[in-house]
């Protein structure tokens, strides 16, 4: 038997929810995007009359996507949304709401093949110069950009990541990623160095005797958001004469890249990412390949 009979879509989206939260250990980011593009979805089966999930069918998925396509929205954000009916209406025949999966079927939007852009080992050093004038906020921002760019973290992970999660000694770091799921990384002689010096030099000025887990704090003793991170690294790209958009994803991808270029194993990389499918990982060899392919065009005489 399965879950008492949801009586309007905003009690199935709720269950929902619940379940992403409790029993898959989603963070408050992706609860956010899921309740979002639900909204839109159940908005529009309402538009349409579809007013209980067991009335739902393919066309009336077909027809949201289509809608979403009216409306200007991109392939890639369309898609998005696919998976978020789809990964509802999996849910809804697990609890017996549904008979079978109507969005299955429903073809996604076909994507452009983007490459994931990175910056140069020159870039990054830059980023990363020391300068003896340096503020204790500089300092602590490019303490968090050597790790990002030593393990390859998401934001989320760097902002949230506890001084429990940092082995200097053995050289690891344990990051609890997508899904609530660990994964231990190894990080390099500078960023273990640069680390070591933050946390005994610039962290406890930052604390001023507040007591807090996370690694990285503000200014006031806080863990630092997402979004105050993305704009310190604006800063620091800034302060380092870089041009162009440079993101905490960017670190990621950079990470990612420069090791492939040198001949990492893609498994390897793809446990270091903490991606689920290695099929994710392999747009790298598209980006090292590409680098290649420059190299050869640059210094080859007949390039």
């Amino acid at each position: 038997m399965g879950a008492p009979w949801p009586q309007s879509w905003h009690e199935a989206t709720d269950a929902f929810l619940h379940y992403l939260a409790v029993e898959r250990g989603a963070s408050p980011h992706t609860l956010a995007a899921y309740s979002h593009d639900l909204a839109e979805f159940v908005r529009h089966l309402e538009q349409r009359e579809v007013l209980r999930p067991e009335h739902l069918a393919a066309a009336d998925v077909s027809s949201f996507l289509h809608s979403l396509q009216r409306a200007g929205l991109s392939s890639r954000t369309r898609a998005r949304r696919l998976s978020a009916v789809r990964s509802f209406c999996r849910f809804l025949v697990r609890e017996g709401w549904l008979r079978q999966n109507p969005a299955e079927d429903v073809q996604s939007p076909r994507l452009p093949r983007t490459l994931p852009r990175s910056r140069s080992v020159e870039d990054i050093a830059s980023l990363l110069r020391d300068d003896p004038t340096d503020d204790l906020l500089l300092r602590r921002d490019k303490t968090l950009v050597e790790l990002v760019y030593a393990a390859g973290l998401r934001v989320s992970e760097v902002a949230n990541l506890k001084l429990s999660q940092l082995n200097l000694e053995a050289g690891f770091v344990v990051v609890t990623g997508k899904g609530s799921k660990e994964r231990a990384v190894p990080i390099g002689r500078y960023a273990r160095e640069r680390l070591q010096t933050y946390l005994r030099d610039v962290r406890p000025r930052l604390a001023d005797g507040k007591p807090s887990s996370f690694v990285f704090l503000s200014r006031r003793g806080r863990p630092l958001r997402r979004r105050h991170v993305a704009r310190r690294l604006e800063l620091l790209a800034r302060r380092a004469g870089l041009t162009g958009k440079l993101s905490p994803h960017t670190l990621r991808h950079s990470f990612a890249t420069h090791l492939v270029e040198r001949g990492a194993d893609l498994r390897a990389v793809q446990m270091m990412l903490g991606h689920a499918d290695l099929g994710t990982t392999q747009i790298y060899t598209h980006v090292a390949s590409e680098h290649l392919r420059n190299v050869h065009r640059k210094y080859h005489p007949r390039g």
